[in-house]
């Protein structure tokens, strides 16, 4: 048997690959948009930037150095050139892939950077794969701008796995569902009526304000903002206000929140301030034919009946008063248990003009 020439165990010596083929290299050279690797065959491997990454403009001699080993695939054995055309990026999106499938079997969380934001929601790279998160599955409640999300690290799970369709679709709101059910669950099994808790206002509507507790809404209504009159709760409250409120009622999931806190109850000490025969100071809130409210505290309104508002015949009562008019009048009735008090200024009138107004 005849001895090999030194040019024939050379050729020998080269591996046959394949177009598809898993082969391991070394990197010889990089530029800024090709990588060249030797990888046992008489020609060079060649990646170019596009098959190294999904990152448009990347400089590829800032990731990569000579001498670092590569587990790459085969796209083309001869590129017309002589050369073994490569590709790292698809076989790292096919172990990317693979990531994702273990991943949606498991139910694993993943997380990742936002890509890029889509019209439709938003794209995340897991290991080179793409994983499409549907507007509707970014959060549990519609964001019509998911620019904020740009760069953002964020947390989902696999909901639909289908690569030949190119289908891999991720979806962050049930966590944020989950993790929400979880704090309200902790939150309720601690809360309890009365309790004074902080919040943040939320959301504010013409009938009240909702507050979060620390996952759960509660409804502060326009009438428990105040001991006193709320016209308009948009000019109180703005979203973002740190409150402190008291619970008020908890009817299963629904939170009624209330800023009226007993200690500041203007009616607490009604028998002594509004006590019968006491003369008050007050402002008139609002009128009827019938009479004219005056409003003496916050939350304590007195009515002014057009019969004890003088001596004189007053047809009605805005022919002597006015809203905003400071009055002063004496109590003829409190009923302290059903919040009403009544007043005359006729008692607070001299004797002598009700004797010169019979003898006219």
């Amino acid at each position: 048997m005849s001895e090999l020439t030194f040019e024939q165990m050379l050729e020998e010596s080269f591996k046959t690959i394949r177009n598809g083929e898993v082969v391991e290299g070394t990197v010889i050279d990089v530029k800024p948009d090709e990588i060249i690797l030797n990888i046992g065959c008489k020609a060079d491997g060649i990646i170019t930037r596009s098959e190294y990454t999904n990152e448009p403009n990347v400089d590829l001699t800032t990731v990569v150095s000579v001498g670092d080993p590569m587990t790459v695939k085969v796209l083309k054995v001869n590129d017309g050139e002589g050369q073994v055309l490569l590709t790292y990026k698809r076989l790292a999106a096919e172990k990317g892939n693979e990531r994702l499938r273990e991943a949606y079997e498991n139910k694993e969380v993943l997380k990742a950077t936002v890509a890029q934001i889509l019209g439709g929601g938003l794209s995340v790279v897991v290991d080179e794969a793409r994983v499409f998160i549907p507007a509707s599955l970014v959060s549990d409640s519609y964001e019509k701008d998911l620019s904020k999300y740009e760069g953002q690290e964020i947390e989902f799970v696999i909901s639909e796995f289908n690569p030949r369709r190119n289908r891999v679709i991720g979806d962050r709101r049930q966590l944020l569902v989950a993790e929400k059910a979880e704090l309200q669950k902790e939150l309720f099994a601690k809360l309890k009526v009365g309790d004074t808790v902080e919040g943040t206002v939320k959301n504010v509507t013409d009938f009240g304000a909702f507050i979060d507790l620390g996952g759960v809404d509660g409804l502060l209504h326009i009438s428990e903002m105040s001991w006193g009159r709320v016209e308009n709760p948009k000019k109180v409250f703005q979203v973002g206000d740190q409150v402190k409120v008291l619970v008020k009622d908890i009817n299963d999931t629904k939170i009624a929140l209330s800023l009226k806190f007993p200690e500041s109850n203007p009616w607490a000490n009604a028998s002594e301030k509004y006590a019968v025969g006491a003369d008050v100071t007050g402002k008139v809130a609002r009128m009827t034919d019938f009479g004219a409210f005056v409003e003496l505290a916050p939350g304590v309104d007195a009515l002014l009946h057009v019969s004890q508002i003088s001596k004189a015949h007053v047809e009605k009562p805005s022919d002597v008063l006015s809203v905003g008019q400071e009055i002063t009048a004496r109590v003829v009735d409190l009923n302290e248990a059903e919040k009403k008090i009544s007043l005359s200024m006729k008692a607070l009138e001299p004797e002598t003009e009700a004797a010169e107004t019979t003898e006219e």
